[in-house]
């Protein structure tokens, strides 16, 4: 289900639902009278009332609107099949909720121009690529890890030979490259030097690189077969180690496959 709660007038109205359906609005703008984009802001205030009411007269043919969206209902139903195909920058704020707009407008084209030279170019792969993206990244707000990489020092099988390694290759881009080898690997499949001091910094702070880590990653360890076969479990296991983040990461997809697959 796209959305777990009805949306509207005297609706359970939960934020993300909220969130999803606001996005799903400004997808069918062409479909209703002129009017600027919602703010995607979770609040089922009287704009985003009115909106559903107009989305219901212009394409339901509804005389008297209910102002109301359930899930699996025919206004849902309609609103899913009036999007435009492929990822746009409204889907993935409906995807990554906790984003905003300026994050949305930094990721949007690298995420674009990036995927692609992975085979990361289905529907699924995409849904399950920005799934685990947005939880690894917080929707889009980390690109370095929090921590300051000190758990890290001298731990050999990361290549982390040198004093200091640890913090200098902790986790950095959406999905976090960690340890000296590993800054290695990247760099030679790009042709680039991110283990001179400083450069490692870039992979956080370019967003074409941060993606493009990510998308190596994916990449590498033949997440795209994993992907195909609509396997969460499996994909999580080889980007996380373990489950953490299960259910954040299922509702990503959840959002994902109903915006991309619908």
């Amino acid at each position: 289900m796209c959305i777990s709660r009805s949306v509207g007038l005297n609706a359970n109205n939960s934020p993300s639902d909220v969130k999803l359906v606001q996005v799903l609005l400004n997808e069918n703008l062409g479909r209703m009278p002129p009017a600027a984009p919602l703010q995607v802001d979770g609040r089922a205030g009287p704009t985003t009332l009115e909106r559903i009411g107009q989305f219901q007269r212009s394409v339901l043919k509804a005389a008297i609107p209910d102002q109301h969206v359930v899930p699996g209902g025919q206004t849902l139903h309609k609103l899913l099949a009036g999007m435009a195909p492929g990822l746009t920058a409204g889907k993935l704020q409906g995807i990554m909720l906790a984003a905003n707009e300026a994050l949305i407008e930094r990721y949007y084209e690298p995420l674009m121009a990036m995927m692609p030279n992975s085979q990361i170019a289905t529907s699924l792969r995409i849904a399950h690529f920005l799934a685990q993206v947005g939880h690894e990244s917080d929707d889009l707000r980390y690109t370095e890890e929090v921590a300051d990489g000190s758990a890290y020092e001298g731990r050999i099988d990361l290549g982390n030979t040198q004093k200091g390694d640890g913090p200098r290759f902790k986790g950095r881009g959406l999905i976090q490259l960690t340890g000296r080898s590993n800054y290695e690997a990247f760099g030679k499949a790009r042709n680039r030097d991110f283990v001179t001091p400083e450069n490692y910094l870039h992979i956080a702070t370019d967003p074409y690189l941060a993606v493009d880590v990510a998308c190596w990653y994916w990449e590498t360890h033949q997440l795209n077969a994993l992907a195909d076969a609509d396997n969460l479990d499996e994909i999580t296991l080889k980007v996380n180690g373990g489950y953490d983040g299960l259910a954040d990461r299922a509702a990503h997809l959840r959002r994902a496959k109903c915006l991309l697959l619908a």
